[in-house]
């Protein structure tokens, strides 16, 4: 759903009805992630993707029938045929599980609300229920407010709180995924499966030392989605001038700055500064806190250096297991732009749990399922 954020919001301030097809569960190889979706309007307008291709036309007649029959949402699976390479299914071996669902807006109000949160950029929860009791499926309620609120309903009764509440801790957590609902713990008597949308404010990239290098891995932290600072101590050298992909700049000591700011789990912190004074102080508190990502510049001497005074800073080997220096995947990079490239390769393989080998020498599926991260914010 989210992919397609802003058509549905217009769609949805228009009051125009359509089908949403969703990405429900995904096994194997797979393009795209649970949540794609792809639209339909009533004047036959696609827009979105749920395979790169593959089952596009099946998946839009689909939503052609459910928006024309004004029916019970339904479900279709799709996977690859070995018997007959033409038909319907995903060539690339997987197999994917899609609800299709009508969606009024006129209905539905509280999704026109969280589509207008999204779109302007706040944080946003949409639960639907993908799998239950015919008469709840694709059921959706809205968490807005960082949390605050939610609007819309499943059964107007314990289901919605039971959803309500797990859409709120996801929401904190800055993850789309699926959970199941029901039994006494919940105090929700239906089990239901509930595939939780969300649109979280952007992880955050700290970037500590305003040299070239930081400029072109602020240009490649923006292109990647993350809200990038650059911070510097040297007021001559940290300016919006100098760093005009960067969200903000920031004059202030490294390890002042970010004993003060807000990072949570997804956050990645980049050390660049190449000087001891700063390095050790920052790496020091950035080692302590549960963020995605630590990593430092500097040759092999200066990081053994590094290890060496940290050890007697007080800094546990535990927590220097955690540090990514030198900082970057061995790509032979050279330039600031390379470098970047390098440093940003790490922290997806990183966050996504991934080798950094050449696919052709990895086995095993390309598409892994995410990491399961409940990040917190911690300041």
């Amino acid at each position: 759903m989210l992919n397609i954020a802003d058509t549905l919001h217009r769609w949805c301030d228009e009051s125009r009805p359509f089908a949403l097809a969703t990405v429900v569960d995904v096994r194997g190889s797979a393009p795209l992630p649970v949540g794609t979706s792809v639209a339909v309007d009533a004047d036959g307008n696609a827009v979105g993707s749920i395979s790169g291709g593959c089952v596009e036309g099946a998946v839009y007649e689909l939503c052609r029938q459910v928006l024309h029959d004004r029916g019970t949402p339904q479900r279709a699976w799709f996977g690859y045929s070995d018997d007959d390479a033409f038909a319907v299914g995903l060539t690339c071996g997987g197999e994917l599980d899609v609800l299709v669902q009508r969606i009024d807006p006129t209905a539905q109000p509280h999704l026109t609300a969280a589509l207008t949160e999204i779109v302007q950029g706040r944080p946003v929860a949409v639960a639907q229920v993908v799998d239950g009791p015919e008469h709840l499926l694709g059921s959706t309620l809205s968490v807005l407010g960082g949390g605050r609120a939610a609007y819309g309903r499943v059964d107007g009764g314990p289901a919605d709180r039971a959803v309500a509440d797990r859409a709120r801790a996801l929401l904190r957590a800055g993850r789309t995924t699926r959970v199941d609902i029901g039994g006494s713990g919940d105090g929700c008597p239906e089990h239901l499966s509930v595939l939780v949308h969300v649109a979280a404010t952007r992880p955050r990239m700290l970037i500590f030392g305003a040299v070239d290098f930081a400029a072109a891995l602020s240009r490649a932290g923006r292109f990647l989605g993350y809200r990038v600072t650059v911070c510097d101590a040297r007021p001559v050298f940290a300016t919006t001038a100098r760093f005009p992909h960067a969200d903000e700049v920031i004059v202030e000591w490294p390890h002042r700055y970010l004993e003060r700011t807000e990072v949570d789990a997804r956050t990645a912190v980049c050390v660049l500064t190449h000087d001891v004074k700063f390095d050790i102080p920052l790496l020091r508190q950035a080692l302590d806190l549960p963020v995605a990502y630590v990593g430092a510049m500097g040759s092999r001497r200066t990081h053994e250096e590094r290890l060496r005074l940290l050890r007697e800073a007080g800094v546990s080997g535990e927590q220097l297991a955690r540090l990514r220096s030198p900082i970057g995947l061995d790509l032979g990079a050279r330039t600031p732009e390379e470098t970047a490239v390098s440093i940003t390769a790490e922290i997806i393989a990183e966050v996504n749990q991934g080798t950094g080998r050449p696919l052709a020498r990895v086995t095993g599926p390309i598409h892994r399922p995410p990491r399961p991260r409940e990040s917190v914010l911690v300041r």
